[in-house]
């Protein structure tokens, strides 16, 4: 398994604010990917993204593949 350096703090969804139970939290990695992780048990683990699955990703996202 490739070791994945996180960079900086893991910062809370916007969208996961107020009393909405589902939240995760997103941070940078040395690759320029991102890790994402459940801010109910960060202890359980990351998923990890690369650079290219990560814009991919948000590019989905802006288009409304994923629905609202």
């Amino acid at each position: 398994m490739k070791h994945v350096r996180v960079v900086t703090e893991f910062k809370k969804s916007s969208a996961s604010q107020g009393g909405q139970q589902e939240c995760v939290e997103v941070a940078h990695t040395a690759d320029g990917g991102r890790a994402v992780r459940d801010s109910k048990g960060p202890a359980a683990g990351l998923q990890l993204f690369g650079p290219d699955h990560w814009a991919a990703f948000i590019d989905g996202v802006k288009a409304g593949t994923f629905g609202a």
